[in-house]
């Protein structure tokens, strides 16, 4: 969506928007920390981010890697900075091809800074001397696909300081295409009002940005503020200089003093606000809090879907997923990254195109091994493990090899037996409560347009041993309304699913629509997530030495458990699913492998599953069903 719309939406409705900016970091661990931060601020709710571009384009590769990546993996409606410093023409045109492919429809055209090597900035030959060029060309190639971003200066720019002209200058910016204006920071905010009636009476009518820097610390604001020849007014001076040495103090200090900044501006109609984060959170969140934003505990933001969506340029109308990558969004964008076509409205056929390779990057397991063996500890015996999955239930853990993001509050009316199941050695993957006709504005279960209603049948995916297989079958199969899909790593599927075609697990009913089904269980996608959730088991595994206890517990999981999934398709019922679970636990948890295998007489027996009170021998996995 153009950002220029965007904004308008904003102003019309009296709503405020807020929006990030972002840079390149430098080095590959710097981009790999920026999108987990990206990945988090994502909930804060932006109406749009902005990607800066380098001196001569000195950055142009990451900053169209980290465009495409916040478009289709983030979901973010992105802007990209583009400049004509040192820009051949044809760089400009790669630039602007590789933002159209990645689904990207906001550009904010600059002149730009000369490179740390030239005093003073000057054209190449073939390329633009000024934004005002840039603009023009990208209209006349690209037509009405990209809105058209360009810079204003309420305090003059480094080589121009006649506000008259700047403000000549702007004006033809904005007749020449520009359908929104990102000012440069500023902290004064009656010489920035000001300057906003100079631009409406000199007809520039598009919406205006105010660039907000929040404060760090003392020393980063002083540098900012003069590096942007910014005038400091003096009680922010008085305010800040008493705990200029207590970083803390300065950074809950100038909150207070941004905030008030921001809302002046609110009362004078100026409906959008943009943060230049510096790649940091905390300093933007602190003052998005006191404006009263987000709340500091629960952020809920509107979702157009369950899920996250994709803003990649082919996946925008996309509304169909299966519910197994759940806790998994990259992954899933990036296995299915090379369709042709993405499912808007149902399921299609997904033998074709197939579902990407596991070696593909973003989809094996994140974190060097001494990161998970830090997070996740060196559990020996199935009760270690146990304790790691109850952990993550409760909010000790973030994470899981399975689940990138933490419980939600999604999981709040089944969370007790989530962590009972764990605790009796069945490990749950992932999972959702039934939902039966909440409002589509609830704050957790809500999703789509306003005035609808939304559904969802109880499911429930985790790790079985093979020798409750059967038993719990058994149990599912008296059940009309519980159907199921249950495989191991060597591919041995079993289910009784109906057909192969999808099974919708959430829908809703909206004004003026059809239903939509954007959650789904069905049979080749399922064996396509079951390679990759055994390969996470799996590098989890090989995360400890070879023939360490840890390694070899978790290997065993991996090499002879079931991953089975249950859809209960009475959306009525929230807790039946967990019914089919009484009574059935894994023994002798406490126990390692060597421990729970004794050998006797120079051989190993098998160990022995009671189930119902009737004793069988089982292929090495020692459980116990408790009779009711």
């Amino acid at each position: 969506m153009h950002i220029g719309a965007k904004l308008a939406e904003a102003h019309r409705e009296g709503k405020p928007a807020f929006s990030f900016e972002f840079f390149p970091p430098k080095t590959a661990q710097g981009v790999q920390n920026l999108y987990d931060r990206m990945d988090r601020m994502h909930e804060l709710g932006p109406s749009f981010i902005d990607v800066t571009w380098g001196a001569g384009g000195s950055s142009s590769q990451l900053t169209c890697e980290m465009v495409n990546v916040a478009q289709t993996v983030y979901g973010y409606e992105t802007c990209m900075h583009l400049t004509c410093t040192d820009m051949a023409k044809e760089k400009v045109d790669k630039a602007l091809e590789e933002a159209y492919k990645a689904g990207c429809s906001n550009i904010l055209a600059l002149r730009g800074d000369p490179p740390r090597d030239n005093e003073k900035w000057q054209a190449i030959e073939g390329g633009f001397r000024y934004a005002l060029d840039l603009i023009k060309y990208i209209k006349e190639k690209y037509h009405d696909h990209f809105d058209i971003g360009v810079a204003g200066y309420p305090e003059g720019c480094d080589d121009q300081q006649d506000p008259e002209i700047l403000m000549n200058h702007l004006k033809q910016k904005v007749d020449a295409g520009g359908t929104f204006i990102i000012t440069q920071m500023f902290y004064d905010v009656d010489n920035f009002l000001s300057w906003v009636d100079k631009c409406r009476a000199n007809g520039i009518t598009v919406p205006i940005v105010p660039g907000i820097m929040p404060i760090q610390t003392h020393a980063a604001f002083l540098r900012r503020a003069n590096w942007s020849n910014c005038h400091i007014p003096q009680h922010w001076t008085d305010a800040l200089e008493p705990v200029k040495n207590d970083d803390a103090a300065v950074r809950d200090v100038g909150k207070g003093l941004v905030a008030d900044m921001c809302r002046k501006m609110m009362d004078h109609g100026i409906m959008a606000l943009h943060f230049y984060t510096m790649n940091l959170a905390q300093s933007t969140r602190m003052v998005l809090e006191e404006l009263g934003f987000i709340s500091q505990e629960v952020t809920p933001t509107k979702k157009p879907l369950p899920w996250r969506q994709s803003l990649g340029l082919s996946r925008r109308e996309e509304d169909v997923r299966p519910v197994f990558w759940k806790n998994r969004h990259k992954s899933y964008v990036a296995r299915t990254q090379d369709w042709d076509e993405f499912p808007n409205g149902r399921w299609g056929d997904s033998r074709s195109p197939a579902f990407g390779e596991l070696d593909a990057y973003g989809i094996g397991l994140k974190g060097t091994n001494e990161q998970n063996v830090k997070l996740w500890g060196k559990p020996e015996s199935l009760k270690d493990v146990a304790d790691i999955f109850v952990r993550f239930l409760q909010g000790d853990l973030k994470s899981l090899p399975w689940s990138e993001v933490p419980v939600t509050d999604e999981a709040g009316p089944i969370i007790q037996e989530l962590v009972d199941l764990n605790r009796r050695g069945l490990f749950t993957i992932t999972s959702q409560p039934s939902v039966n006709g909440v409002k589509s504005s609830h704050p957790v279960h809500g999703w789509g347009p306003s005035g609808g209603y939304v559904y969802q049948k109880a499911y429930l995916e985790l790790l079985v041993p093979p020798s409750l297989l059967t038993e719990l079958i058994d149990r599912i199969d008296q059940h009309t309304t519980m159907t199921f899909y249950a495989v191991d790593k060597a591919g041995d599927l079993r289910h009784n699913a109906p057909s192969d075609g999808p099974n919708a697990v959430t829908w809703g009913v909206f004004p003026g629509k059809e239903i939509v089904q954007p959650t789904i269980v069905e049979t080749i996608s399922f064996t396509a997530w079951k390679d990759e959730a055994f390969r996470l088991g799996s590098d989890w595994a090989d995360c400890h030495p070879a023939g360490s206890p840890s390694r070899q517990v978790i290997e065993e999981i991996m090499n002879k458990w079931y991953l089975i999934n249950i859809v209960d398709n009475d959306f009525h019922s929230t807790h039946g699913i967990f019914d089919l679970f009484d009574g059935l636990q894994v023994q002798n948890l406490n126990s390692t492998l060597e421990n729970s295998k004794p050998a006797v007489n120079g051989h190993t027996p098998k160990p022995i599953v009671e189930l119902n009170g009737t004793h069988k021998e089982t292929n090495g996995d020692i459980l116990h069903a408790v009779p009711n």
